[in-house]
């Protein structure tokens, strides 16, 4: 991203401050603007001070899948009063959530997401400013590739982690059709869930920082500068 313009982030919880310790800790809220007391060795690397004058607008929301982003977020977009500069999109994990344990609902449930990415990442190309670049996020595994339900207090499902990688490999195809870079979210976090300690704690900001989840599946405060930190990467690496 060169110059000033508007930034927007898409999507669902993993874009938001809520888990992360309040307004302004998420990870879609580091990229624009860093907390240099919590994570100092990020100073000057954010969009306020790489594109000074860049506006920010959050319109993802906690719980949002993508008919969420379809019939609520996209015209939220629309109608903002400048074109952005960069879109940022966490979408599908949420989707697959709710076909949990039901393989094949799980596989129909990724040919949705996909076709619904393709149409919102149409939709998004058309309200970029001349230049302006997508990011698509893939969704992380707070089982660290075990698929150890129990540990997580979750029912069974062997193929959980099968499911999850079939998702993010429709992320990424979507994501090139439509020129869109991607941020390896699942990537930063693996070793920051099960493999780090409890995902299942409440705490946004733990003392124990390589733990990256609470909540289950939310990203607590070190988890954000994760989700920022793979932003930034696909900004400045093409992905």
């Amino acid at each position: 991203m060169t110059g000033a313009g508007g930034y927007v982030a898409l999507g669902d919880s993993i874009s938001i401050d809520d888990y992360s310790g309040g307004p302004g800790r998420g990870g879609a809220s580091l990229l624009y603007a860093n907390r240099d007391e919590d994570f100092p060795d990020w100073r000057g690397r954010d969009l306020r001070s790489t594109a000074p004058g860049t506006t920010f607008a959050l319109l993802a929301t906690d719980g949002a899948t993508t008919g969420t982003l379809l019939d609520r977020q996209l015209p939220r977009l629309a109608a903002l009063p400048e074109r952005p500069a960069l879109v940022t999109l966490t979408i599908g994990g949420n989707d697959l959530l709710g076909a949990y344990g039901d393989t094949a609902a799980a596989r129909a449930v990724v040919a949705r997401v996909a076709a619904a990415l393709d149409r919102a990442l149409a939709a998004i190309g058309e309200t970029l400013a001349p230049g302006g670049q997508v990011v698509v996020g893939t969704v992380y595994d707070p089982s660290d590739g075990t698929a150890d339900a129990e540990r997580l207090g979750l029912p069974p499902w062997p193929d959980a982690v099968a499911l999850i990688g079939e998702l993010n490999d429709a992320l990424r195809r979507g994501a090139a059709r439509r020129g869109a870079a991607v941020a390896e979210i699942a990537e930063r976090f693996r070793g920051h869930g099960l493999a780090a300690g409890d995902p299942r704690r409440r705490e946004a900001r733990p003392e124990q920082r390589d733990l990256w989840f609470c909540s289950l599946i939310e990203p607590n405060a070190w988890g954000a500068d994760g989700v920022r930190a793979a932003f930034w990467a696909a900004l400045h690496s093409g992905g």
